[in-house]
């Protein structure tokens, strides 16, 4: 689902029609006749950046980059804070610079306040698979470290509704998760898991905690909406403290860098995985190539990555 749905109307009801018109259009793969029409909605209401954002949408779809990359660039400007996610459609489309196309706040948390009601059926039909293979990855880094599994204090990052948390429940006394989107919080606190659920961006709430302040951090296919993991990776080793653990996933693919996927999700390269732990202070204990979802069917190529504090 587009966040183009949450701004329902352009305040003009001819506007409205062909936009809610095109978008059906859309959805039966007429993308021409359905652009054809919102080009009709903003000439009446220039102002309306859905409506923009949808033109994008089926210029793209009907083979018309140059077209779809005016409109994005039309929709960023009516909407600066990118709610709607037209910067991440340039980068793919070449429209800007990787650096310039990342991906907004304001997107991901109107997504996920969208998506949080059927988050976890939705998972469940993808066959995901996040929370196991973390625990697993634990479990074995533990016995490689000669160490308990068990934990004092976990940070659970972009928690979602709490899933990765409810799997290890048993292994960390004390929990605390973040995630943007507080609809997905809502959903999160309601499984009991946590001693404390918040909404808020990641790298911040760990710059706001203290240093050496919890022995582990997890994060389940939340890394996958960072470009640039050295921040969050910088700010996991000053709060974690000595011999404490980080435990991740990624999206990843075939060469060493970062790509923006189809999905609009980022895939990091275990080559760049790998620098990027070491740029930041942690030792890689295991990188395993597993996957923790499925798409159309195929498995998305993923990484399990566990690294410690020395």
């Amino acid at each position: 689902m587009s966040p183009a749905r949450l701004i329902l109307s352009s305040g003009d009801p001819t506007v409205d029609r062909r936009f809610e018109w095109a978008r059906a259009l859309m959805e039966e793969g007429n993308a021409p006749d359905a652009a054809a029409l919102l080009v009709e909605a903003v000439e009446r209401a220039g102002h309306y950046a859905p409506a923009w954002f949808l033109l994008g949408e089926a210029r793209e779809a009907a083979g018309d980059p140059d077209g779809a990359i005016e409109a994005y660039g039309r929709t960023v400007a009516l909407d600066p804070a990118d709610t709607l996610g037209a910067r991440l459609r340039l980068a793919r489309l070449g429209g800007v610079s990787p650096a310039e196309g990342g991906m907004s706040e304001a997107y991901v948390r109107t997504l996920f306040d969208q998506y949080a009601a059927r988050f976890d059926a939705a998972l469940a039909h993808l066959n995901y698979t996040g929370p196991q293979l973390i625990d697993d990855a634990l479990a074995a880094a533990c016995l490689t470290l000669d160490r308990p599994y068990v934990f004092g204090r976990g940070l659970d990052l972009g928690c979602g509704t709490g899933l990765v948390a409810a799997r290890l429940v048993d292994r960390v006394g004390e929990m605390e998760g973040v995630d943007l989107s507080p609809n997905m919080i809502a959903l999160a606190q309601q499984r009991g898991v946590y001693e404390r659920a918040v909404a808020g961006e990641m790298v911040a709430f760990l710059t706001q905690r203290p240093a050496e302040d919890v022995d582990l951090i997890f994060a389940g296919d939340a890394f996958c909406y960072l470009d640039d993991l050295d921040p969050i990776l910088r700010q996991s080793r000053r709060v974690l403290e000595p011999g404490g653990l980080i435990a991740f996933t990624l999206e990843t693919h075939e060469g060493d860098g970062v790509m923006l996927r189809d999905t609009l999700r980022f895939a990091h390269g275990q080559a760049y995985a790998r620098a990027a732990l070491e740029g930041a202070g942690l030792t890689l204990v295991s990188l395993t190539a597993q996957s923790t979802r499925r798409e159309k069917d195929e498995p998305v190529p993923g990484l399990v990555v566990v690294a410690v504090k020395p």
